[in-house]
């Protein structure tokens, strides 16, 4: 059966009498009507644009990213027993296998839900948790001064094993997530992308430095780029599986390729473009630590990351007066709002405004 719950209202009592034979239950108090794709398909249907349907519990199973591959959390199983600390349970895990939620993920979740379970040690039945102690462990890390982002990450983790793997209601009504800051990208300029470059003494560098800048890609994206994602022929480069799970296609650079044809008889590369000794994917770490010091070299006061090529590339295309629908498909971006966050440090159109300073 499907089970609908929901606070009194006059509009969804009516529209629930429109589903078929829905009737009450003394036993589980809500309404019941017979579990069918069809009366799946009409609840949607019919409340569409009047309510939020929560529907996690019918799909509890269902892989986040159906492209991830398998997911073992056995280094953290296996972890030898520390005296007075508790482990996440076993159910826990697992759901993040069936789940096939990327290790990333995982590691975040294991480390944020251990840290609020063993705050609250002394109880041993995780069900004798509830809103008042998740707002008050909450408070504890807003006090200790942990950012946003942690305490997002902290909520979701919650969440994720009360909600997910006990399949329970969403019981947290009154847990409120901290304001996400709005900070705008940082970016460089052309002039000094063009020095961390032309100062690189390794082609290999060189040639990671400046596809992160001519391609916009983020770095994950350029550690698994294969050698067969470099098509020559159409100045292409194939980005498959980037964020969200989604391929897609972006700038090849004339100039780069020249570089990108040394490096490959130099380094011999077999599988990926960028290898690690082990003929694995090139460590992230070196990535970030290449970019710093190229940074260092062509003397750029601020921090540079890989990201800060991205979104310089990005904001680069929009003062050269691309049109922001091409950025966003060549960044991978799902909507044009995150695409526009670039309109707001473009100084092209800055420039043309005189400075009330420099007015006569």
């Amino acid at each position: 059966m499907i089970g609908i719950k929901f606070y009194p209202d006059k509009v969804l009592q009516a529209l629930i009498k429109t589903l078929d034979n829905p009737r009450w239950s003394d036993e589980y108090g809500l309404i019941l009507i017979e579990n069918t794709p069809k009366n799946l398909r009409d609840i949607f249907e019919k409340f569409k644009g009047v309510a939020w349907i929560n529907v996690q519990h019918f799909f509890t199973n269902r892989p986040v990213f159906a492209g991830n591959s398998l997911l073992s959390v056995d280094g953290f199983r296996q972890r030898p027993g520390r005296a007075g600390f508790r482990y996440c349970p076993e159910a826990f895990y697992l759901k993040l296998e069936i789940r096939k939620y990327s290790l990333n993920t995982a590691r975040v979740y294991i480390s944020m839900f251990e840290r609020f379970i063993n705050h609250y040690q002394t109880v041993e039945n995780l069900l004798e948790l509830g809103e008042q102690e998740i707002i008050n462990y909450l408070q504890s890390l807003v006090l200790e001064g942990k950012s946003g982002s942690y305490i997002n990450q902290s909520i979701n983790a919650i969440k994720f094993y009360y909600e997910v793997v006990l399949e329970m209601p969403n019981r947290f009504y009154r847990v409120e997530r901290p304001f996400k800051k709005e900070s705008l990208p940082k970016v460089i300029s052309k002039e000094s992308v063009l020095r961390m470059i032309d100062l690189c003494p390794n082609i290999k560098h060189r040639c990671i430095i400046a596809l992160l800048y001519s391609s916009g890609l983020r770095r994950a994206e350029l550690l698994h780029l294969k050698i067969s994602d470099i098509d020559s022929e159409r100045m292409t480069i194939r980005v498959s599986q980037g964020k969200g799970k989604k391929d897609r296609v972006s700038l090849l650079s004339k100039r780069l390729l020249e570089d990108l044809r040394k490096y490959y008889r130099a380094w011999k590369p077999k599988d990926y473009l960028f290898e690690g000794p082990d003929g694995g994917p090139y460590s992230g770490t070196s990535v970030v630590k290449i970019v710093q010091r190229a940074a260092r070299r062509a003397k750029i006061g601020q921090r540079v990351t890989p990201h800060t090529l991205r979104h310089s590339f990005a904001t680069h295309l929009l003062e050269a007066g691309t049109d922001l629908r091409y950025i966003q498909a060549l960044l991978g971006h799902s909507s044009t709002r995150t695409t526009e966050v670039y309109t707001h440090i473009a100084v092209n159109g800055l420039s043309k405004i005189q400075n009330p300073l420099d007015l006569e």
